[in-house]
C-alpha cells in the first residue's frame, strides 16, 4: 500500500507512537532504518548485500519517510538491546546444559 503524501501528516505521530511506545524509541528506531535504508540505496550498484531493502511500497523519496511507513505498518519492530542480551543468554546457557549431558 503506497502513501498518498510524502509528508509527515501521514503516517500520524500517534499512530507511529502507538507502534513503539515513547518518543525515543520512535526516533532510535527510526534514523536506525533510514541509515539502513540510505545504506541500500548507496549500495545498489555494487550487487547483492546484507542490508534489507525497503519493506513496504512507498511514493516517498527519502529514506526517513520511508522508515516511518515501515514503522507504522508493522514491517519493522524495534528490539531492546536487553531482550537480545536476555535472549544470547538463555541460548549460551541451554548450550552449556546440553554439552553437559553429553
Amino acid at each position: 500500500m503506497s502513501a498518498r503524501f510524502d509528508t509527515m501528516m501521514e503516517p500520524r505521530v500517534e499512530r507511529l507512537l502507538e507502534a513503539t511506545g515513547s518518543k525515543f524509541s520512535l526516533v532510535a528506531l527510526a534514523a536506525m532504518r533510514a541509515r539502513q535504508i540510505n545504506s541500500y540505496y548507496g549500495k545498489l550498484g555494487d550487487g547483492l548485500g546484507s542490508i534489507v531493502p525497503p519493506q513496504v511500497t512507498s511514493t516517498a523519496s527519502k529514506s526517513l519517510s520511508i522508515a516511518f511507513e515501515e514503522i507504522a505498518q508493522g514491517a519493522i519492530v524495534g528490539v531492546k538491546r536487553s531482550e537480545i542480551e536476555a535472549a544470547e543468554a538463555q541460548a549460551a546457557a541451554d548450550a552449556a546444559a546440553e554439552a553437559a549431558k553429553a
